[in-house]
């Protein structure tokens, strides 16, 4: 067991040698997980983006083809496992190759404790709304002492913010 040391001279963890050359080799092989995460939408389609997202990814003993992981709720799995092979085709085709020979599904409750809580939404952030004009005016009211520009600004910014926070949302 490697004991761990903060000096120059200390062990290191063989994952944290052996992570560059892990990236290099799967990279070689058009293989990049990052692509997948953060395109799963486009790769897999909104259906069923929907209801699975890819947590793991997976090389065999000999390197070649790997095993992605989908996580979906206990309800949607049997209709994902229906869709497999072809969600399997539309990975593959965008890199071009057999990287992913095996698609596996793990199972999550939709409410539950925080790691196995599973949130499938692809949420666009909305513009928040603008204030209500007189909402404007008393914020400008509220900070008109205050001779520093950019200190009134920012004070002005919160007297608005505070003044349509929602009553349900006040302690």
């Amino acid at each position: 067991m490697a004991m761990r040391q903060t000096g120059p001279k200390g062990f290191k963890r063989t994952s944290a040698l052996l992570q560059p050359s892990i990236r290099r080799a799967s990279e070689s092989r058009g293989f990049s997980q990052t692509r997948l995460l953060t395109h799963w939408p486009e790769i897999a389609g909104e259906s069923i983006a929907a209801i699975a997202r890819p947590v793991d990814i997976s090389y065999g003993r000999h390197g070649m083809g790997a095993t992605l992981t989908l996580l979906t709720t206990g309800a949607q799995a049997p209709m994902l496992e229906m869709q497999k092979e072809s969600l399997r085709e539309k990975i593959n085709a965008v890199y071009g190759y057999n990287a992913i020979v095996r698609i596996r599904l793990t199972q999550t409750a939709p409410t539950g404790f925080d790691e196995g809580q599973a949130d499938f939404t692809h949420r666009h952030e909305a513009a928040p709304a603008a204030p209500a004009p007189e909402t404007l005016v008393r914020a400008g009211e509220l900070v008109a002492p205050v001779t520093d520009d950019s200190l009134r600004a920012a004070l002005e910014k919160l007297a608005q913010n505070v003044l349509t926070r929602s009553k349900k949302d006040r302690p």
